[in-house]
């Protein structure tokens, strides 16, 4: 198995659609121990079936929006663990309205907002478990294709977006003296929790699969399989990038 006796904290499992699912899903198979965070008891609710499915070590809350609840979550990671080797970030959020109509209405406070919680919890999360995490250890951010690309109705969050992978590239060199790499998966669409927030969104599932040079959309197995590469020993050299999951759309011109 590629990462037997590795331990991976899990930010962001919405549901068993979501794609922090996948990868804890492939984390697990491939013999790593898994704990899962949730950020409410309205959302406790959702992941323990899954935490139970999974069989992970361990449940826990992290507000990310919270410096004081981070600090309480990574003390609690140190009481059970002791030190862990790998983060999954897939945490994202916008106001509905600022996903549609025109960037250029956006409100100060949904770009807060979208800013604090899509992309800084990246670096609050870093911040407070650096002293836990293995040296050679793997960290790894959900992104997507508005990061770098206008995307209808996709907004602020592709600034937040634009925003988390630049902050991998920092946080890669921040990290990368201790050996722990920091990479971004810009995944394709997928029918998850996230994507039912942004309008249309059935139209460039259409779009995708008659244009990607792979002519499909790709399935959550994709994504799960390229963060196990990630945070396997076959990614050892390769940190501050981003990886598109996405049957080649990315590459496409008009």
């Amino acid at each position: 198995m590629l990462i037997q006796g590795k331990k991976a904290l899990i930010f962001g499992v919405a549901n068993d659609r979501s794609i922090a699912y996948a990868i804890a899903r492939e984390l697990k198979n491939n013999g790593a121990s898994i704990a899962l965070s949730y950020g409410s008891e309205v959302l406790r609710k959702r992941v323990e079936p899954i935490h139970q499915r999974l069989e992970g070590d361990f449940l826990f809350q992290c507000d990310v929006t919270d410096d004081e609840a981070i600090a309480r979550s990574a003390e609690l990671v140190a009481e059970k663990w002791g030190c862990f080797d790998i983060l999954v970030h897939s945490v994202a959020f916008a106001n509905r309205d600022d996903l549609k109509g025109r960037y250029v209405d956006t409100s100060r406070q949904g770009f807060h907002l979208a800013l604090d919680i899509s992309a800084y919890s990246l670096v609050a999360l870093c911040q407070a478990y650096e002293k836990l995490l293995n040296d050679n250890g793997s960290v790894m951010a959900m992104t997507y294709y508005g990061a770098q690309k206008v995307v209808s109705n996709y907004n602020v969050m592709g600034v937040a977006k634009a925003a988390l992978e630049a902050s991998v590239r920092y946080l890669a060199m921040d990290l990368g003296e201790r050996g722990i790499r920091v990479n971004a998966i810009s995944a394709g669409p997928l029918k998850t929790l996230a994507a039912s927030g942004i309008s249309g969104f059935r139209s460039i599932l259409a779009t995708i699969a008659e244009r990607a040079p792979l002519r499909r959309n790709i399935t959550q197995e994709d994504v799960g399989k390229t963060g196990l590469f990630l945070a396997s020993e076959l990614s050892r050299s390769i940190t501050g990038e981003v990886f598109f999951v996405d049957a080649g759309y990315n590459i496409m011109g008009i």
